[in-house]
């Protein structure tokens, strides 16, 4: 079965940048796009970004779009997710997801494997 371990999270100061990391087992088998996706305490799960592992194609939410990059290694074995300029706002509980679908749909559904979630918390 597919695998996800997001790791990169942890304490950070307004203004700076992150790099998460979700490592993924067996990428071709059943699985074309890799998401990341965030929760705020209080608020649903919401859409961050997007790539599809097949071309490449990448699809962001307006809230991060511009300060934000979604990639992949050679090997699609890990996907990452970069963001500077981080806001007291940007702090979730952040989660990498697999499905077997197009880049372009974003509801959770969609989305048949999850990773645990790394918090990342943005103090002022």
């Amino acid at each position: 079965q597919v695998r996800l371990v997001e790791s990169g999270g942890g304490l950070m100061q307004a203004g700076a940048s992150l790099t998460l990391s979700c490592a993924v087992t067996d990428p071709t088998n059943g699985v074309y796009t890799m998401a990341w996706f965030r929760q705020a305490p209080g608020k649903d799960r919401e859409f961050v970004a997007a790539i599809g592992l097949r071309g490449g194609m990448t699809n962001y939410a307006d809230s991060v779009k511009g300060r934000s990059t979604i990639s992949k290694d050679p090997s699609k074995k890990t996907v990452y997710f970069q963001m500077n300029s981080l806001k007291p706002e940007d702090t979730a509980i952040y989660y990498c997801a697999a499905g077997a679908h197009h880049y372009a749909y974003i509801d959770t559904d969609y989305f048949a494997h999850w990773g645990q979630g790394t918090q990342v918390t943005v103090s002022s």
